[in-house]
């Protein structure tokens, strides 16, 4: 367990490194996040368009676990959260359905990204600092950033970077580690997303209030309507087009003006008949390298390695956003001796 002084680094300000800063800071340690973005998020990324904000990751989350639940229940206390999406339908090649299968689902107000802001509030943040190096010195680690700053000492160092990202921090310094990243592989996504001026048409029998549609053939895998997201009644019609993994890694190098016309042209694939909505006044996509696992490490979902170092994210324990929360709350509880 480190001493109620030790410093602690955490590269990476995603839902596991937040998580897991946040613990340890509570119970009194001093630690620093480091995040190449301008600010916490991750896959709860949100980015701020003319006359909208869109969610360019994770669009919902969902709480199975215990100590997720207990955290869930003060973001809905606080209205940091609400349900959604409520109104849910799917399409196939049977065309458009309600999808209905009791799940709560969780949208953080009024963007995704408010969730992160939050879990960072009092939190030492270097935004903007890509670490490029590790080295280990007799009174501890120092991390070098892209800026060719020193940061440090630290007595620990938790890196919750996707595992192709942690590889290259720690592979001088902790073979076992490295290998385990080595194992795990991570799979890409294209977030696109469209703005318009004037509403969607409404599509014969489908509700004209749904907010959200799972996508099971073509290149999109799911649709978000980001004004029905609580906290953004206000804002225009604006969509987030998240395509398969599979069609991600076929277009990885692709431009992203290529790929949001693609995946805008597959949802109106989707459309019935010749329904054609307003054209976009904005059209973008973003490129997520390493979204998600394509298969979670067996384990307690983190990894220990030697003099200090560590590893967390979903990649060593699950896909979804409660599994990366997780993994960084039981990383921090492993060092601070509540778990075995």
């Amino acid at each position: 367990m480190p001493s109620p002084s030790s410093s602690i680094a955490v590269i990476g300000a995603g839902i596991a490194g937040l998580s897991c800063a946040r613990s340890l800071h509570d119970a009194g340690h001093a630690v620093t996040l480091f995040d190449k973005a301008r600010g916490p998020g991750g896959r709860l990324s949100s980015r701020r368009a003319p006359g909208a904000i869109v969610d360019l990751g994770a669009q919902y989350f969902t709480a199975r676990d215990p100590a997720f639940q207990a955290e869930l229940a003060g973001w809905l206390e606080r209205g940091l959260v609400a349900p959604w999406p409520t109104a849910l339908w799917r399409v196939d090649a049977h065309g458009w359905q309600q999808h209905s299968d009791d799940l709560p689902r969780y949208c953080a107000v009024p963007r995704m990204s408010a969730l992160s802001r939050h879990l960072a509030e009092g939190l030492e943040l270097n935004a903007g600092a890509r670490v490029l190096g590790l080295e280990r010195r007799a009174n501890g680690w120092y991390l070098e950033d892209d800026q060719q700053r020193r940061h440090g000492p630290f007595q620990r160092v938790a890196i919750s970077a996707p595992a192709p990202q942690a590889e290259a921090l720690i592979a001088a310094h902790d073979h076992t580690l490295a290998e385990a990243c080595r194992s795990l592989e991570q799979s890409p996504c294209w977030a696109g997303y469209a703005l318009f001026d004037a509403p969607l048409p409404e599509l014969p029998g489908v509700d004209g209030s749904w907010q959200a549609a799972f996508i099971n053939q073509g290149p999109l895998r799911f649709v978000a309507r980001n004004h029905h997201k609580p906290g953004r009644a206000e804002q225009g019609e604006s969509l987030t087009l998240l395509a398969t993994a599979e069609w991600s890694q076929a277009w990885l190098e692709r431009s992203a003006e290529q790929v949001a016309e693609a995946l805008y042209a597959a949802l109106l694939e989707q459309l019935p008949g010749t329904l054609r909505p307003p054209t976009p006044r904005l059209l973008a996509a973003h490129r997520w390298r390493y979204a998600q696992p394509l298969h979670a490490a067996m384990g307690p979902g983190y990894r220990l390695g030697e003099q200090g170092l560590a590893l967390c994210g979903d990649g060593w324990l699950g896909p979804r956003v409660e599994d990366a929360w997780c993994s960084g709350r039981r990383l921090a509880e492993r060092w601070l001796g509540v778990t075995g």
